[in-house]
């Protein structure tokens, strides 16, 4: 088995979701972060990405029940792969490394990856997101919620 989160760039996410019919991408960010800021758009893959918040908004305060809320959102489903998003790619990066454990425990091989730059992507030198990468500047698909 494989314990071991890979990265994985907007635009790698984007084609090994859109190669492999049983990826799942998480999105971890808050509910505000998806009211506010938008949601990717799967529409073209048949499919939505699954929203269950990391660190839950207003407190911010890790959200303990994370691992069983995401096997109970999969349901029967045990996907090859996890694609793990967040604002830049801190709190997705925590979510992964959680879950590759308690797919392991249970003997699942799942790889996870952690999308590296997030969905509004690093700082530019003036300390604002959304301008240098991230899965909207990289032109994957979104939308307001």
């Amino acid at each position: 088995m494989n314990n071991i989160v890979k990265d994985a760039d907007p635009l790698q996410t984007w084609e090994g979701l859109k190669s492999d019919p049983d990826a799942v991408l998480v999105d971890v960010r808050t509910v505000a972060e998806w009211s506010f800021v938008g949601i990717p758009d799967l529409s073209s893959l048949q499919r939505d990405p699954i929203l269950l918040e990391w660190k839950q908004f207003p407190t911010m305060e890790t959200n303990e029940g994370f691992a069983a809320k995401l096997l109970e959102k999969l349901g029967d489903q045990t996907p090859s792969q996890i694609y793990f998003l967040c604002r830049s790619g801190v709190r997705s990066l925590a979510a992964a490394d959680l879950m590759i454990d308690v797919f392991a425990a249970q003997s699942k091989n799942v790889e996870c990856f952690n999308i590296v730059e997030g969905f509004e992507g690093d700082l530019d030198s003036l300390g604002h997101r959304g301008m240098v990468n991230g899965w909207k500047v990289k032109g994957c698909a979104w939308r307001q919620s």
